[in-house]
């Protein structure tokens, strides 16, 4: 499943992923104390989340709950990202991630069985 999600629909599925189902009425006053989002933009939001299968939505008491994951969400992402910047070739941008960078072993170890797994 490929959902597109915005910065500001992914500030609601951040809250989603965190708290788990929530009503809108909870979602907006979180988002309010969070970011400073008021009541209509919060509901604007979640609409077009629920429009595009992001949040599932049931009553009673307009409850959201999330239908995507983080790591989907993550994994989609990081897709578009290597696709549109680096041609498609994850070694690209493995390169450039982590041009300049100094791992501690353990992250290099975890690297290594990743790259494994993926043999």
């Amino acid at each position: 499943m490929s959902i597109r999600l915005f910065d500001s629909e992914l500030k609601v599925m951040e809250v989603l992923w965190r708290q788990g189902e929530l009503s809108a009425g909870q979602l907006s006053k979180i988002l309010l104390q969070e970011i400073g989002w008021n009541r209509n933009t919060t509901y604007t939001v979640i609409k077009k989340c629920i429009d595009k299968g992001a949040i599932r939505r049931s009553e009673p008491g307009f409850r959201c709950s999330p239908l995507i994951t983080r790591a989907e969400v993550q994994r989609q992402q990081t897709d578009e990202l290597i696709e549109r910047m680096f041609d498609g070739s994850a070694e690209l941008f493995l390169s450039s991630f982590l041009g300049g960078k100094s791992l501690k072993k353990e992250e290099i170890e975890r690297l290594h069985k990743l790259v494994d797994e993926l043999k």
